[in-house]
C-alpha cells in the first residue's frame, strides 16, 4: 500500500492527559482521526462495538496493564495493529509486549516524527484492517470470516439472512427498497423469490439479533440500517 490511507481511525489508550493531548493534536494534523481512552475498560468496550485502523496502547493504566487488552485484541480482533507506547522500555518489557501480541513497541520519551513513521510503516504492511468489519448498533460483520456478532455474542445466520444483513450494512444510512434487496440478495444468483420470502427472512434476522433498534423499516418502501444515538 502506497501513501496514506484515506481514513486512519486510531484509538489511543493513555491515562496521561498531557501526553495524550500532544499525540492526538500531532496525528490529527496529519489527517488521523484519534479517539482517546483513559482506562482499559473504556477502550475494551469501544473495541467491542467498533474496529479502528490501529491501537496505540500504554502499559500502565489505572485499571490494569495494557497487555491484558492486547491479548483480548489478539483473540477477538486478530489482524488489528497494536503499538505499545509506554515508559517501560527495558528489553524484558519489550519482549513481553511482543509476546502479548504487539506489532511494534515505542518507549517513552519518543519523538513524534518517529512515532508517526512507525505507524505509517506498520499500516503499509497491514492495510486498513477496519475495512473488513462492518458495524452498526452493536451488530458486527467480519467480512473475511463471514461471521456475525451482536454485542460481542456470535450469532449463527442462514446464508440468506447473512446476505440480507451484509447488503443492509454495506448500505448503512441509506434506505434500500424491497425490490432492490430482492434483486441484489436473491435474483443476482438466479434465485427468483417473492416479497414474502424477504418478509420472513427479515423477521428471522431481527429475532436472531434481538430486535435491533438500528434496523429500521421504511413503510411501503424498504429498510435502512442506521446507528442509534
Amino acid at each position: 500500500m502506497d501513501g496514506k490511507l484515506t481514513v486512519v481511525e486510531l484509538y489511543y489508550v493513555e491515562d496521561d492527559a498531557n501526553i495524550a493531548s500532544i499525540v492526538k493534536e500531532y496525528l490529527e494534523q496529519r489527517d488521523f482521526q484519534v479517539r482517546l481512552f483513559g482506562t482499559l475498560a473504556q477502550a475494551g468496550q469501544a473495541l467491542k462495538e467498533h474496529v479502528p485502523t490501529l491501537v496505540l496502547l500504554d502499559w500502565n493504566m489505572p485499571d490494569g496493564h495494557g497487555d491484558s487488552l492486547c491479548q483480548w485484541i489478539r483473540r477477538n480482533r486478530r489482524e488489528l495493529p497494536v503499538i505499545f507506547l509506554t515508559v517501560r522500555g527495558d528489553s524484558a518489557d519489550i519482549v513481553a509486549g511482543f509476546k502479548n501480541g504487539a506489532d511494534d513497541y515505542v518507549a517513552k520519551p519518543f519523538e513524534l516524527e518517529v512515532l508517526y513513521s512507525r505507524i505509517q510503516a506498520l499500516l503499509r504492511r497491514t492495510g486498513n484492517v477496519a475495512e473488513q468489519y462492518l458495524s452498526c448498533g452493536g451488530i458486527e460483520i467480519d467480512q473475511n470470516r463471514h461471521t456475525v456478532s451482536c454485542h460481542a455474542e456470535e450469532i449463527s445466520l442462514s446464508e440468506a439472512e447473512y446476505r440480507l444483513l451484509l447488503y443492509l450494512m454495506q448500505n448503512k444510512g441509506k434506505t434500500v427498497t424491497r425490490e432492490k434487496i430482492l434483486e441484489q440478495v436473491w435474483d443476482v444468483n438466479g434465485n427468483y423469490v417473492n416479497n414474502n420470502t424477504l418478509t420472513v427472512t427479515m423477521k428471522r434476522l431481527r429475532d436472531k439479533l434481538y430486535q435491533p433498534e438500528c434496523m429500521k423499516t421504511v413503510r411501503s418502501i424498504g429498510y435502512r440500517m442506521e446507528d442509534t444515538i
